[in-house]
């Protein structure tokens, strides 16, 4: 019986030993980024999807410019990117569905036509 309990005792100690090395392994690996990078980063590949799916057609240089320019900022430029065509207004329609999906806040969001 004292044989299993070292053999038990000795597996236990391996496992612990294998889980505190692959959690040093993961902590080594490269850091999560906060949370408005990592919003940024989801919000920059469904704009890139939403783009590949519906292209460029009816866009104005002004909405892709506005665009550009928030996501050059890291989403963190004021929300000054204003959907007037119809183009334009699907693929917001399409990137807010996508935001909310992705656990983003409407408030994340560049869509706001002043005055």
């Amino acid at each position: 019986m004292t044989g299993r309990k070292r053999n038990g005792s000795a597996g236990l100690l391996t496992a612990a030993v294998i889980l505190l090395a692959g959690s040093s392994v993961l902590a080594q690996q490269r850091p999560a980024p906060d949370w408005p990078t990592e919003k940024c980063n989801r919000y920059r590949k469904a704009y890139e999807q939403a783009l590949t799916r519906q292209g460029k057609q009816g866009l104005g240089t002004e909405f892709l410019a506005s665009h550009d320019a928030f996501l050059a900022s890291n989403c963190q430029a004021r929300a000054d990117v204003c959907a007037r065509s119809k183009e334009e207004l699907d693929l917001a329609n399409r990137l807010v569905l996508m935001a909310m999906n992705s656990g983003m806040s409407s408030t994340f969001l560049p869509f706001y036509c002043r005055g």
